[in-house]
């Protein structure tokens, strides 16, 4: 396994070593190490959430592809309850049909996951006075990324370390409640603004976000124990990039029908009139939005002869 993941491994050594080392250019060379050790990690982050910018624009465009097919997979509930397989199947000719997959929207969290587990893997290994890639860490900064701390607790220790201080434990709650916190909210910002207002009952999409709004920051409280401080503050690091770009996607381009996109509407001047059908496609929401920007408008007077 080690030997598969090894360029993974290499990769995100090498990139937390170089943000090291330009860190030191700023902060002073042989100065302030745990600082930069730390910002290293965020920074790995950054990095890494730009890179993913592309995924992220898939997710929302499949989200929104697959609120649009929710009368359609109704349909095919109500047709075939009696028949779990012709359901499925179905289901999967209406996705094939229209070009969207219900596992998109975990496309970014599965692309991070070989990251996590790397990352994982060399601070544990930095805990253990190992270097994966003794040429990229070498004894030196293997050294330096041992001894440094955040907040007086070591980042490659976790609260299970048998050399765990009061210290280290309290940090190690702090931080995973952090983390689940904002798993939380993050996934509640999405439900109560960013999406539709859909039928609860026998709806897979909402079932599935209510999942992922309760049993994920259940499981990131339970597993935290065992990570390293530094993977706690890239998890952490994550999240506030997530809300932070969720907040931006749903406040200036909202999924429509969702309660932010009628904020938005509101705010525009452009209130859909109460006979306006549900379920229209954005395309007709528009045009129903220019017709009543032209209603709003004052009739030019005729010029007196």
């Amino acid at each position: 396994m080690n030997a598969i993941l090894h360029p993974i491994y290499y990769a995100v050594t090498w990139v937390m070593v170089t943000f090291h080392t330009m860190l030191g250019w700023v902060l002073g060379k042989n100065t302030h190490e745990s600082l930069k050790w730390t910002l290293s990690i965020v920074l790995l982050v950054v990095l890494i959430r730009v890179i993913l910018i592309p995924l992220f624009v898939k997710q929302i465009k499949s989200q929104r592809a697959m609120t649009a097919l929710q009368p359609h997979m109704k349909e095919i509930q109500k047709k075939h309850k009696d028949d779990r397989q012709k359901q499925s199947e179905e289901m999967m000719k209406l996705y094939k049909e229209h070009k969207t997959n219900p596992l998109a929207p975990c496309l970014p969290l599965l692309a991070q996951a070989p990251i996590f587990f790397a990352l994982f893997r060399v601070l544990s290994g930095i805990a253990h006075n190992t270097s994966y890639v003794p040429n990229v860490l070498t004894a030196n900064l293997l050294a330096s990324a041992h001894d440094a701390k955040f907040l007086s607790a070591p980042i490659a220790d976790s609260f299970l370390s048998h050399n765990a201080t009061t210290g280290t434990k309290i940090v190690t709650i702090c931080l995973i409640a952090f983390m689940s916190a904002t798993t939380f909210t993050t996934q509640r910002q999405l439900m109560v603004k960013g999406m539709p207002k859909l039928d609860a009952s026998n709806n897979m999409m909402v079932q599935q976000q209510k999942i992922m709004l309760y049993v994920f920051p259940f499981i990131f409280a339970i597993s935290g124990v065992n990570f390293p401080i530094g993977v706690l503050i890239y998890w952490s690091t994550t999240n506030l990039w997530t809300f932070g770009q969720q907040y931006y996607v749903i406040k200036r381009n909202p999924t429509p029908g969702s309660p932010a996109y009628e904020e938005l509407q509101r705010k525009r001047g452009l209130t859909e009139t109460p006979e306006t059908p549900e379920g229209m496609t954005e395309a007709q929401r528009e045009a129903e939005a220019a017709k009543s920007r032209q209603r709003q408008q004052p009739k030019k007077k005729k010029p007196r002869k």
